[in-house]
């Protein structure tokens, strides 16, 4: 795996970890389980409210899947931005292997290749026993803020 320099983003997101982070994270519920530069593991324990009846079972919504995807793989990017740096999504990517049910699931995504511009990242999803659930790619463009 290549190794990347971390950007001054990453030791906000450092300073972070054990805490829940704002927005979508703290209202999914979405923790940080491990972190390294160009590098982010998710863990998430979506329950019935995230999911759609199939019989007798539960199956989570694939939004949130991929959502939970695309955040491990925002997260990794995030972790080689410089402060005066911010990222959109350019282009994402899911691929749903097995179905995924309500309980611990981790999402481990990664820099695939970076640029000045445009970062590429990929993630899989696995549950609590390693299961390979669905995997992800995404394209984003790194853009300078205005001072």
């Amino acid at each position: 795996m290549t190794e990347f320099t971390p950007g001054e983003r990453y030791e906000e997101a450092q300073a972070r970890r054990g805490e829940r982070f704002p927005g979508i994270w703290s209202h999914l519920g979405w923790s940080v389980a491990d972190l390294a530069p160009g590098r982010a593991v998710l863990e998430w324990e979506p329950d019935t409210d995230h999911s759609f009846a199939a019989g007798d079972n539960w199956i989570v919504h694939g939004g949130m899947v991929t959502a939970l995807l695309d955040t491990a793989m925002g997260q990794s990017t995030w972790t080689l931005l410089n402060k005066d740096e911010v990222f959109l999504t350019a282009d994402l990517r899911t691929e749903f292997y097995r179905v995924t049910s309500p309980g611990v699931i981790r999402a481990s995504g990664w820099v695939v290749h970076k640029t000045r511009r445009v970062v590429f990242a990929a993630a899989e999803l696995h549950d609590a026993g390693g299961k390979l659930l669905a995997g992800g790619r995404v394209t984003n463009l790194i853009l300078k803020l205005e001072e």
